[in-house]
């Protein structure tokens, strides 16, 4: 029999409908396009160079991470953040990530140790640029080795699909005080731990390190609306 090893990709091509989610993701994060703009096909398909059909697929991608919103008599807008569903992604994400950085610090071997200490140190080489799009990506990556290093493979699943909505936050957050040396910090402070093999104190870490960002993100999401909403 003829061997069709051969013809296995090991890498698929982006496709253009790909290239354009991911531009327009970071576009969103990052707040080039900012919370209630308005998103036109039209305008859209002029700047991106594709067709009508790719950013149509694209906006409902969008909308179905949250980052996009269908404003009745409008049509597709950046969706606006508010505080109410901060609180439930960082809530969701203290309970995840805490029981992962403990189960990962349980079970962590040599490899998948090496890849986070990688990580780690590419967070915090980007934490020094002024590339806020290559230090969330940088961020998600230490988070999805965690994950995956813990076998917490669903877990990761519910915040990936957050993952949008959760990097602006990182956005928002990073913009204010001293937050760009502070998250790298706790996040080391998050791998000592589990080098370390210290589930409760991996655990605690992450809690802290949460704790710290949502106070950030109440602050400045509840100033326009004269106070909590809670």
């Amino acid at each position: 029999m003829s061997d069709l090893s051969s013809l296995k990709i090991a890498k698929p091509p982006s496709t253009l409908r790909e290239i354009a989610l991911e531009k327009m993701r970071d576009a969103i994060i990052s707040g080039l396009f900012e919370p209630g703009q308005r998103l036109v096909e039209r305008t859209l398909c002029d700047q991106m160079g594709v067709s009508r059909t790719v950013i149509r697929e694209v906006i409902r991608h969008l909308e179905s991470e949250g980052l996009v919103e269908v404003i009745s008599n409008q049509g597709p807008a950046v969706a606006r953040l508010d505080w109410d569903t901060a609180r439930q992604i960082y809530d969701i994400r203290a309970q995840l990530e805490s029981e992962a950085a403990a189960a990962c610090a349980t079970q962590i071997g040599t490899e998948d140790l090496d890849a986070l200490r990688t990580a780690l140190e590419e967070l915090e080489s980007e934490s020094h640029s002024n590339d806020a799009t290559s230090l969330i990506k940088a961020t998600t990556t230490f988070y999805r080795t965690i994950f995956s290093a813990a076998r917490n493979d669903i877990a990761w699943e519910i915040v990936d699909r957050l993952n949008g909505r959760i990097s602006r936050l990182r956005v928002l957050t990073l913009s204010t005080g001293d937050r760009l040396n502070t998250g790298p910090k706790r996040m080391r402070e998050i791998y000592q731990a589990i080098a370390e093999r210290k589930p409760h104190e991996a655990a605690a870490a992450c809690r802290t390190h949460l704790h710290e960002a949502r106070e950030i993100a109440r602050q400045i999401l509840t100033a326009d609306t004269g106070g909590e909403t809670e």
